[in-house]
């Protein structure tokens, strides 16, 4: 449940990206998983593909970085590093 979670804030987080660009689709990101985030690059890769449908980083491409470092501010969480727009 907590993944399901976190994969709704990082979509709302690319709409909100989108809708401030004027761009209609994400069609690439860059997101990196905290150490401690619960989630490996395969689980995050599932849950994306199943809560970006009908949405507009439905297809998006993802580059996954995953962090090592327990200290890290934000080792509970995923980032959105950045995102590449479509305007069509």
């Amino acid at each position: 449940m907590h993944e399901q979670a976190v994969l709704r804030d990082l979509i709302r987080e690319m709409k909100r990206v989108a809708a401030q660009h004027g761009a209609r689709r994400v069609l690439a990101a860059h997101v990196w998983l905290g150490a401690l985030c619960h989630l490996n690059e395969e689980h995050f890769r599932e849950h994306f593909a199943i809560e970006s449908r009908g949405t507009c980083a439905e297809g998006a491409a993802v580059t996954v970085e995953l962090s090592e470092d327990l200290q890290a501010p934000s080792a509970h969480g995923v980032i959105l590093r950045s995102v590449e727009l479509a305007e069509d």
